[in-house]
C-alpha cells in the first residue's frame, strides 16, 4: 500500500492513497483526515485504507484523481520524532580518515544517532532554501521507516514488528557549519536543516522480495545536475538493520506513532557504486589525491533521489528539489 499527503488541508496536509503504478490518488476523509491520524490507530484503519487501495489499483476506487507529485507534503508534514541514524559505517570511515582519524570500535557495537527537527520537513519537490552557498550545501541519500507505537527498551524483534511504513530521505545537511557545532559537543542543529522525504511511504510488503525484515535490498539512486552520481545498495554493508536502529532509539524513551527513524547514509564499500552524499566524494578525493576536488551544491542545483523496482519503476516518486538562495523572512 502507498500512502501521501496533499499540502492543502492544513499543516498536517490530507492523507489520499496513491495507486502502485504512481497515477492516481484518492481522498479518504471517512476513513482518516491526516496519515498521523491513521498510525494513531494503525491497526483499525490500515485494512481500510488498503480496501481502498485495492479499489484504486483495479480503476474502481470513486473520487480517484491524477496524483501529481508537485501537489504533495512530507508524508508526514510534520512529526512527533525524526532520529536519524548511521548505519552505513563506510561513510563515517571515510569522513573521519580523510581528516586523519579513525574511527572508535564503539561505533561497530552502538549506533550514532542524532535528533533532527521534526516540526517542518521539506515537501519532495520544494525548493531547499539555504543562505549562504558557503555553509557548504550536500544532500543525503537515505530510507527511513515511520513506526507503530513503540514501548520503552522494545527489542529489534518488537520494532520490527512495529514498523508501519517506509520512505526514502534527502537529509540536507550544511558541511561547513558542521564541525564547530560538533566541537561544542552537543551534536547538530544549524548544520541540520529541513529534511525532504519521498512524495509516498509505503508498507513493507509493498517491496516484495526487496523487503528483507531489516533494510531495503535496492540501490538508491542520487542525479546531481541530471547526472547520476551514485546508486549505492541499501541492503549491502549496513552495520545495523533499521529494527536495530530503532531499538537504540527507544532505549531509553518509548517512541510514539508516527516517530521516524532514519538509516544515515547509503554508503558501500565499492566505490564504483557511486555515492550518496558530496561530503563521501570529497573524503575519498582527500585520501586519494590529498585534497578534496568536488564542490559542494550551489544555488541553482538540483538533487534527484529515487528508488526503482527490478522492473524499473519508481517506488516512492522521486525526491526532487532546486537548491535556491534565502534572502530572509519577507
Amino acid at each position: 500500500m502507498k500512502l501521501g499527503t496533499l499540502k492543502e488541508g492544513g499543516r498536517d496536509g490530507t492523507l489520499v492513497v496513491v495507486s502502485k503504478d504512481l497515477s492516481q490518488a484518492v481522498t479518504v476523509p471517512d476513513i482518516a483526515p491526516t496519515l498521523q491520524a491513521a498510525l494513531d490507530d494503525w491497526d483499525t484503519f490500515e485494512p481500510e485504507l488498503r480496501s481502498v487501495y485495492r479499489l484504486l489499483n483495479q480503476g474502481d476506487a470513486q473520487g480517484a484523481f491524477a496524483f501529481d507529485p508537485g501537489a504533495m507534503a512530507s508524508p508526514l508534514p510534520r512529526a512527533y520524532q525524526w532520529a536519524d541514524a548511521s548505519a552505513y559505517l563506510n561513510h563515517v570511515e571515510l569522513v573521519r580518515k580523510s581528516r586523519g582519524a579513525t574511527m572508535p570500535p564503539s561505533f561497530l557495537e552502538d549506533p550514532l544517532m542524532y535528533q533532527g527537527g521534526s516540526d517542518y520537513f521539506l515537501p519532495p519537490t520544494a525548493d531547499i532554501p539555504v543562505a549562504s552557498e558557503e555553509y557548504g550545501i550536500d544532500f543525503e541519500a537515505e530510507i527511513a521507516a515511520i513506526v507503530k507505537d513503540i514501548p520503552m527498551g522494545a527489542g529489534p524483534d518488537t520494532c520490527r514488528d512495529a514498523i508501519a511504513l517506509l520512505m526514502i530521505v534527502n537529509d540536507v545537511s550544511l558541511r561547513g557549519l558542521i564541525p564547530a557545532e560538533l566541537a561544542k559537543g552537543f551534536g547538530f542543529f544549524h548544520g541540520k536543516p529541513p529534511t525532504a522525504f519521498s512524495p509516498v511511504a509505503v508498507t513493507p510488503d509493498e517491496l516484495g522480495d526487496a523487503w528483507t525484515g531489516d533494510t531495503i535490498a535496492l540501490p538508491i539512486v542520487s542525479t546531481w545536475n541530471g547526472t547520476e552520481f551514485g546508486h549505492p545498495h541499501a541492503g549491502t554493508d549496513m552495520n545495523f538493520t533499521l529494527p536495530q536502529l530503532i531499538a537504540h532509539a527507544a532505549r531509553t524513551r518509548p517512541l510514539r506513532a508516527g516517530a521516524i527513524v532514519g538509516s544515515g547514509t547509503v554508503s558501500n564499500k565499492d566505490a564504483s557504486q557511486g555515492f550518496s552524499c558530496i561530503a563521501e566524494i570529497r573524503a575519498v578525493e582527500a585520501i586519494e589525491q590529498g585534497e578534496p576536488k568536488t564542490a559542494f551544491m550551489k544555488f541553482g542545483d538540483t538533487i534527484r533521489i529515487e528508488m526503482l523496482d527490478g522492473a524499473g519503476a519508481s517506488i516512492f516518486g522521486a525526491i526532487d528539489q532546486t537548491v535556491v538562495k534565502y534572502d530572509g523572512p519577507g
